[in-house]
């Protein structure tokens, strides 16, 4: 996107005054940065809460378009609470808010545990109010603690988060997992039709097309399966003789039935306190909040050229916190600081709080618009999964980055070792807790990013630091 001349130094300051004229265009280039993913978490957990049963399927066809509706306003309301803060709520760092993908692996588990359907996402949401003024509280004590999440520790823990979705965004990228298609030819040509498409605009085309990559990608995607069912068979038999829709084709009735206005509602879910559910999210709150402090001081090392302060980490991690028990009202997932956007401040240099605030505007505005919801809600998974192998991917690399800004000394390269090692590989392959006490298994099973985090976290206190790492 090519700006006027006259734009520019305000475009670069955070507080610097421009024209909404102005500053739309480059609020909008965050949003879209950040739409789809902030919409795939609900997506991806709703899918597995619904994939038990018939019956649970129904229930979350009814409220999916709610779900979807209130991501996209808290995310709004919770940006501009982190813009311009509220009292101690709130960095007043150029971040964008949304929907946390870092929860998904935790809420899998948390899926099998309690066998999916609206208990076990009533009980999401539950851990999720608990867990974000637990993550409010630990802000406020966030100074004397900065020195327990080096970038060892936080780069560790972020590499963990994507290589727990990796396994996410494939079985998405194959049709979703359980659909009677799964892995068809139809899924995974729509699937690698996205993907190219994201790369081709990412690297082969600048400004707008590329930081929108993924959205454009998405769009193609759609058009490609309106496509398909014009020309291909929209059903299929099932080794047993069922005929199903198979999982690709777009269900254009829900958009039709769907209301132009609405008031997003509140408790679209009933809320559950379960302890099977409070334990694991009780932990990766605590996860959560190291990965904040990453996001933070990336985005002021890269956008303002400087590092963050103890203010801006503790209100940005409150924020956090807070942001999240009110969306677990909503019936929305964790809403914490958006790892895109903190590259897409590094490459652009853009962090101006008007400019990113009419961006939150225009989310609150979507939010209020179900017929939007509606039409993401109808996207199929292979087109969902073409864009998310590449976007929590790329979380992959994101943690590879923070773990090589220190030298990567004897005692750095164990702690990485042993929490991907021993954690990451205890928690993904839940069997080997099975004789462990239950408490145990709740909080670190389903989800190697719990256990990750907790040996690093452990190694770097306990493991005495030579020359290199005191330097």
């Amino acid at each position: 996107m090519k700006l006027p001349k006259e734009m520019s130094h305000a475009a670069y300051e955070f507080e610097g005054k421009m024209p909404l004229s102005q500053a739309i265009p480059l609020g909008l280039q965050h949003v879209l940065a950040m739409f789809v993913g902030n919409l795939t978490p609900i997506l991806v957990i709703t899918g597995a809460c619904a994939a038990v049963s018939e019956q649970a399927q129904a229930e979350f066809a009814a409220v999916q378009v709610t779900l979807l509706q209130n991501a996209m306003l808290v995310a709004g309301i919770v940006t501009l609470i982190q813009l311009f803060a509220i009292g101690p709520i709130g960095g007043k760092v150029p971040i964008i808010m949304g929907t946390s993908s870092g929860f998904i692996g935790v809420f899998q588990s948390v899926v099998k545990s309690m066998g999916g359907g609206v208990l076990a996402y009533g009980a999401m949401m539950g851990a999720s109010i608990i867990g974000g003024l637990f993550e409010g509280v630990l802000g406020f004590f966030l100074k004397p603690l900065r020195k327990f999440f080096p970038s060892i520790v936080t780069g560790t823990v972020v590499l963990s988060i994507g290589l727990s979705l990796i396994s996410v965004g494939i079985n998405s990228f194959g049709g979703g997992s359980g659909v009677k298609d799964f892995g068809s030819m139809e899924n995974l040509f729509l699937g690698f039709f996205v993907l190219v498409v994201i790369l081709i605009l990412k690297h082969g085309t600048k400004g707008f097309p590329s930081s929108s990559s993924i959205l454009l990608g998405i769009i193609a995607g759609y058009i490609v399966a309106f496509i398909m069912g014009l020309v291909l068979p929209t059903t299929g038999v099932t080794a047993d003789g069922v005929e199903f829709t198979k999982s690709w084709v777009l269900n254009w009735d829900k958009v039709a039935q769907a209301s132009w206005f609405a008031v997003p509602e509140l408790v679209p879910v009933p809320i559950v306190f379960d302890l099977r559910a409070i334990l694991p999210v009780l932990v990766m709150f605590v996860v959560t909040a190291v990965e904040t402090v990453g996001d933070i001081s990336g985005v002021m090392e890269g956008g303002v050229g400087r590092e963050a302060t103890d203010k801006e980490l503790s209100g940005g991690v409150i924020c956090d916190g807070i942001g999240s028990t009110i969306a677990a009202f909503f019936g929305v997932l964790p809403n914490t600081s958006f790892s895109q956007n903190v590259g897409l401040v590094a490459m652009t240099k853009i962090v101006n709080r008007i400019a990113l605030a009419t961006g939150a505007v225009f989310l609150i505005l979507c939010g209020l618009i179900p017929k939007l919801g509606a039409l993401v809600s109808i996207m199929p998974q292979a087109v969902l999964g073409g864009a998310a192998v590449m976007m929590f991917s790329s979380i992959v690399v994101s943690g590879i980055q923070l773990i090589m800004k220190g030298p990567m000394t004897p005692r750095n390269l164990t702690i990485v070792s042993v929490a991907l090692g021993v954690g990451y590989g205890m928690g993904a392959n839940t069997g080997i807790l099975s004789s462990t006490p239950q408490a145990i298994q709740l909080i670190f099973g389903g989800s190697g990013i719990v256990p990750a985090a907790f040996f690093a976290i452990a190694l770097n206190i306990l493991l005495p630091k030579d020359k290199a790492d005191i330097g």
